[in-house]
């Protein structure tokens, strides 16, 4: 079912410079990088936006983000739905990984009106992100916050880091 939501160009900007890996990046370009945002709906519930304050920058990881990962799981509202986008770098055993992951969190505790409008406006913002391996609906911290079942979703029990620390 389509809700009529639309998403703003900003939403898909964000989305082309995440999944862009430029290899000849200058330093303060690559710190700039988004490693991970979350998305919500606007106040009249027409549009799909970027979450004010609600990102973390490469070069924030190892000064003011020692773990990207739970530092992403802490950025979730409690109460509330969100669709997020996370850079997650990995290791398997046969190689390094960086992969978008595409979240619909939409914890137990939301307002089931909301609940409604993310499930039925989650194509709107899927559509304008081709390319994504992965999805995740998370409807609770149980199922989010210990970063083994994001390696899961990644790679099953072939990742052996995450974020560059063991599993």
């Amino acid at each position: 079912m389509a809700s009529g939501v639309t998403v703003t160009e900003d939403v898909v900007t964000v989305f082309n410079e995440m999944k862009v890996r430029k290899a000849q990046v200058k330093e303060d370009d690559k710190k700039k990088r988004k490693k991970a945002v979350l998305f919500c709906l606007s106040e009249d519930n027409k549009h799909i936006i970027l979450e004010e304050g609600r990102e973390i920058l490469l070069g924030d990881v190892g000064t003011t983000v020692e773990d990207p990962y739970l530092h992403f799981v802490k950025m979730l509202p409690p109460n509330d739905c969100r669709y997020g986008l996370y850079d997650a770098t990995y290791e398997t055993k046969e190689t390094k990984k960086e992969d978008l992951v595409f979240i619909f969190w939409a914890p137990d505790s939301a307002p089931l009106k909301s609940k409604m409008i993310y499930a039925s406006s989650k194509d709107a913002i899927k559509k304008k992100f081709p390319g994504i391996k992965h999805e995740w609906q998370v409807n609770g911290l149980e199922d989010i916050k210990d970063r083994r079942t994001l390696a899961e979703k990644l790679g099953g029990s072939s990742v052996i880091t995450l974020e560059g620390s063991p599993l």
